[in-house]
């Protein structure tokens, strides 16, 4: 890797935990834009100290591919889905799907998402596109809703490439610009303009994804907690409270269920049959641990309708952080919690605690976080003097990180350890927050009396103290003042 300290200064900050890489090149369909692309990335990729295989081997990290734009790929010939059987690895490799697309066709398409989206309720016909189910309608309509039309289309694309990220290369002859495409919905834009920072970024955004690990080897400890104790506890009941109100302000989109878009017989660990969106938590002084979600990868579950199923009991974080601890309760499902639930949890160990005064029902020393809740929303606006903004290291901005990673827990750790409303809690600001580009948001909210979990975040959703909106800024953004004394959204 090229040293920070001895790279052009034009160069964006890189994350500190980058690791050398392992990349094989194993092409689709593919052009003669899409075949050069793809070598000046290999180069680049070379020249920054990664490795190329000549075709995918065990250590293999990566595999780049190719499909062709706007044409349904067939699971069978799928690397995320076939890679690890065809080429006989101990795992699947991240896989990174080149699809180039000319201006005129791009345009076409968000032309036609444009026109349609604002139908509601939506109509069938205007979703039908080669390769998808007649169901998948609603879903393309639920994600276009949310991030607009080019969200919309990188749900098309990686339903018809069978590929979760995508590189989407737009140019007649050479790259005009790309767009990077993930699970969660980021899509930022790269302009090819000045051709060595083009590759460059675009190189160490697959080396950035590819240096995370997963944070979901969670750990079951005894012993289970009881069905009585569980019945007597304030919290889960105060979970589904704030599921509705939550539910009622539209904060979660719908899950995504992939059996809702495409045919594929046999899903395998490369990707769940499912994904739902966000995660949200409060902490239980009864028995001295975090009551949060559990993650939408092991079942359906609808963040806005949650039951005492839908609920984990987080008692701490494994030594190696790889994943949370977690306490069973006797008579109900325990599925795993929600990879959040990690940062959730470490959060606290950055943060003071505090004792609850006389006035609450019971004496306990607790977190100076009540509640926490992740979405896959942004914050268009704010009041400071209610709300705290803490924003995340500045490589966050450039090198944007995926969910269920220790990156992103670390990031956000480190960006509320921060926070002066939390390092202090006599600060009158009780709510705080961060966003994630391409990714979401984080809210935290202090201890109140009178108020259950959740209520102050909702309060100041409705009072407009905290705008909640579907744009999420794709790259470097900040908070500008107004004169009316708000921070409004500013990218750049």
């Amino acid at each position: 890797m090229i040293p920070e300290a001895h790279a052009p200064s034009r160069w964006a900050p890189t994350h500190p935990w980058l690791r050398t890489v392992r990349v094989a090149y194993a092409p689709g369909s593919t052009n003669p834009l899409l075949e050069d692309f793809a070598g000046r990335l290999l180069e680049t990729l070379q020249s920054l100290g990664h490795l190329l295989h000549d075709a995918p081997i065990a250590d293999t990290d990566a595999i780049i591919t190719t499909a062709e734009f706007g044409v349904p790929h067939n699971w069978r010939q799928a690397k995320l889905f076939t890679a690890r059987s065809v080429y006989r690895l101990p795992r699947t490799p991240g896989v990174f799907t080149l699809i180039h697309a000319t201006p005129s066709e791009l345009k076409r398409y968000m032309d036609h998402f444009t026109r349609v989206l604002p139908t509601n309720p939506p109509d069938p016909a205007d979703y039908e596109f080669p390769g998808l189910l007649p169901r998948a309608y609603k879903t393309m309509f639920e994600q276009g809703q949310r991030g607009g039309p080019l969200l919309a289309l990188a749900r098309l694309l990686q339903s018809q490439s069978k590929s979760i990220r995508i590189i989407l290369v737009v140019g007649e002859t050479t790259p005009d610009y790309a767009y990077i495409f993930d699970l969660v919905g980021a899509h930022p834009k790269i302009d090819a303009g000045d051709p060595e920072h083009f590759y460059r970024d675009i190189a160490l955004r697959m080396v950035t994804a590819m240096s995370t690990d997963e944070i979901t080897n969670h750990q079951v400890l005894a012993p289970a907690i009881t069905q009585e104790t569980w019945a007597s506890l304030k919290t889960p009941h105060a979970m589904r409270t704030a599921a509705d109100r939550l539910g009622q302000r539209n904060f979660f989109t719908e899950m995504i269920l992939i059996s809702n878009l495409i045919h594929v017989p046999a899903l395998s660990e490369a990707v769940a049959s499912q994904y739902s969106e966000g995660c949200y938590a409060t902490w239980e002084p009864e028995i001295d641990a975090l009551i949060a979600t559990i993650t939408g990868s092991a079942r359906p579950v609808e963040k806005d309708a949650i039951t005492d199923n839908d609920l984990a009991v987080i008692v701490g974080v494994k030594p190696d952080g790889s994943g949370a601890q977690v306490r069973h309760v006797d008579g109900k499902i325990n599925d795993p919690p929600s990879s959040e639930s990690v940062e959730m949890m470490e959060m606290d160990a950055k943060l003071p605690r505090i004792f609850l005064p006389p006035a609450w029902e019971q004496a306990a020393l607790v977190p100076v976080v009540r509640s926490k809740l992740h979405g896959h929303r942004g914050v268009g606006e704010y009041d400071p003097r209610k709300v705290e903004f803490v924003p995340l290291d500045l490589p966050y901005y450039h090198y944007p990180v995926s969910c269920a990673t220790a990156a992103q827990a670390s990031g956000i750790v480190a960006a509320f350890a921060r926070s002066e409303a939390l390092q202090n809690p006599h600060d009158p600001r009780q709510v705080i927050f961060t966003v994630l580009p391409g990714h979401g948001v984080v809210i935290a909210e202090k201890w109140v009396h009178g108020k259950q979990p959740f209520e102050i975040i909702c309060d100041f959703m409705d009072q407009g103290e905290l705008s909640i909106e579907n744009l999420i800024p794709q790259g470097p953004m900040h908070y500008r003042a107004t004169a009316s004394g708000m921070r409004r959204l500013a990218e750049g």
